[in-house]
């Protein structure tokens, strides 16, 4: 191919909030060019920005909710020089340019943030002749959007997000747990850290570092009497791989509100085990006993995200006593320790989420959109 592909990337906000299009932009398939890549800057890092954004997403979603219920995300790209359009989690209003969009979980179709009954008006964008694909990010969410939207089954299809492989210096004496995400409750972190603040006190070669915005400040009190736990705010994901992720052994994350769970597959490329719980696609993306362990559970996710907010509800105490199980037997096996590490590296750059495998389907997807 002589001349690259111009791709737009179209944001249902004025940023991505997502690293799979710092990745995508980063190391873009052969013959693709992003048009639009100065406003790509990763994943919201600073607190009151990430609170401020919070804020505002929710309130649009709610006053959307009760004014327009059926208001499908969709944007109109402002015509430049391009050859197709790439909707970040969103549709496109564009009728003469050829698009395609991924997808984390369904309700991203709706400005709302949840899935109305009435499709009609989704349905009638997804059939336009110029949606050329929908690529979900699981097999999961392509078959719950399937399930939903049963006429679009040719359009779509199921591609990994692509995750870089990182070397670290990895040279340090203890063994370090780390719970880390944007999202304390929701993600698992209060029994993380108390899974954390046992195994810290069992062990005198077992640390625990604990990133994520908005802990209360009662159980940061609480927990911090424990020396060997420390707690940082949200940061750059730069200062998070070269200051944690290089030292980190295990990474505990219950991830208990994910439709996907990105910060999996990342440290996984770095070699680092992981102990989650069952919920959407985490057999998907973790090979229970191969690259980490997935502790089997009988909730749904409402009621996981509910059991969040507690460590003594008979339920979470559950859970977090097999959380602390399966963390145990690794810090205890240094060869399965190890043997997992290998295995995730290898998962990331040669299996699922290799970016070479990624961008050449992209690639594909591509230049078949604008034939």
């Amino acid at each position: 191919m002589k001349d690259k592909i111009k791709v737009h990337l179209q944001y249902p906000w004025k940023f991505p909030d997502s690293p799979y299009y710092k990745y995508l932009i980063n190391s873009p398939p052969k013959n693709i060019k992003y048009q639009n890549i100065k406003i790509q800057k990763g994943v919201i890092t600073n607190k009151r920005f990430f609170w401020f954004s919070n804020f505002l997403k929710r309130n649009i979603r709610k006053s959307t909710r009760i004014l327009f219920p059926s208001l499908p995300n969709a944007h109109l790209s402002q015509k430049k020089d391009y050859h197709l359009i790439h909707c970040a989690h969103c549709l496109s209003k564009n009728k003469d340019v050829p698009w395609v969009a991924d997808v984390e979980y369904s309700s991203q179709l709706w400005i709302a943030g949840s899935t109305p009954k009435d499709k009609t008006k989704v349905i009638k964008i997804l059939l336009r002749k110029n949606c050329k694909k929908i690529i979900s990010w699981t097999k999961l969410m392509e078959k719950e959007l399937l399930n939903k939207f049963p006429e679009i089954k040719n359009k779509l299809i199921t591609i990994y997000p692509g995750v870089p492989v990182l070397s670290t210096n990895k040279k340090h004496q203890d063994i370090n747990l780390l719970f880390s995400a944007r999202y304390f409750f929701q993600k698992g972190g209060y029994h993380a850290l108390e899974v954390i603040d046992r195994l810290t006190k069992k062990y005198q070669n077992v640390n625990g570092f604990i990133i994520s915005p908005n802990i209360p400040k009662g159980i940061k009190k609480k927990y911090e009497k424990n020396k060997k736990i420390r707690i940082f705010d949200i940061m750059p994901q730069e200062k998070l791989i070269k200051h944690f992720y290089s030292i980190t052994d295990i990474f505990i994350y219950p991830g208990y509100g994910d439709s996907f769970g990105f910060s999996i597959p990342e440290v996984m490329g770095i070699g680092i085990p992981i102990v989650s719980v069952d919920t959407k696609s985490r057999k998907e993306i973790i090979t229970n006993g191969k690259t980490g362990y997935i502790i089997e559970n009988s909730f749904t996710q409402p009621e996981l995200i509910k059991l969040s907010y507690t460590i003594n509800d008979e339920r979470s105490k559950k859970l977090i006593n097999l959380i602390e199980k399966k963390t145990l037997k690794l810090i205890e096996n240094v060869s399965l320790r190890k043997k997992m590490a290998k295995n995730s590296k290898i998962e990331i750059k040669e299996g699922k989420f290799s970016i070479k495998k990624q961008r050449k389907l992209i690639e594909k997807i591509y230049i078949e959109a604008i034939e």
